[in-house]
């Protein structure tokens, strides 16, 4: 059995849809974003940094939501989640799943954490502010990249595509950032993956409420 370190609202909930894809057995341990708030020390020895996902297992622990993707694909073949090692498709899934986790979520990050990204507060709406550029200028890229596929990798569904999900549910016009309809690629494969009964399951929060 697995064990995943699970809050609303984070990368967790794509690892969650992940472990529904695959059936296998997990439990979720209830933990929070907020890092004023006490984390559950177990996570807190795997992941110092304080956030989540972070996944356990007999004999492991890792964190960093693109890294538990390959590691769970990988370990569960038979699910036909990602492209197997010498699969010509394979370094495209790599290559996305690096992209959204460094460049996407990054952007993400100035717009949701500016006090991180400035020295005083009065730098923080120009972290902001760029920010929200950078969203723009990387969810361009995806959308030029994904052209007129079905799915991330072409005419086959992988993890990619609930990672992609999972970050366009962090849009939020309140913050300035671009709205899903400027990239309509995304919103397609977004759309697509949002009938899915494990991300209908795991996202019920957000689809009641996109503003969760």
């Amino acid at each position: 059995m697995y064990k995943l370190f699970y809050a609303l609202r984070s990368a967790s909930m794509g690892v969650r849809v992940i472990l529904e894809e695959l059936d296998v057995s997990y439990e979720l341990i209830e933990s929070t974003t907020d890092r004023s708030k006490p984390r559950p020390p177990e996570q807190m020895a795997v992941n110092p940094n304080g956030w989540v996902p972070v996944l356990l297992w007999d004999g492991g622990a890792m964190y960093e939501c693109a890294a538990i993707t390959v590691f769970l694909c990988d370990r569960h073949p038979e699910a036909d989640l990602a492209p197997t090692i010498n699969d010509p498709a394979r370094a495209l899934y790599l290559q996305t799943l690096v992209y959204f986790s460094n460049s996407v979520q990054n952007a993400y990050q100035l717009t949701y954490y500016p006090d991180r990204f400035a020295d005083t507060p009065a730098g923080e709406p120009g972290a902001q502010q760029r920010g929200n550029r950078r969203l723009r200028e990387t969810w361009k890229v995806i959308d030029d990249q994904i052209g007129g596929n079905d799915w991330m990798l072409g005419d086959r569904f992988s993890a990619a595509d609930i990672y992609l999900f999972m970050l366009t549910t962090w849009l939020r016009s309140a913050k300035g950032h671009p709205a899903i309809e400027e990239f309509p690629n995304v919103k397609r494969i977004a759309d697509a993956v949002l009938e899915r009964p494990s991300v209908q399951m795991v996202y019920e929060p957000w689809i009641a409420n996109p503003n969760y």
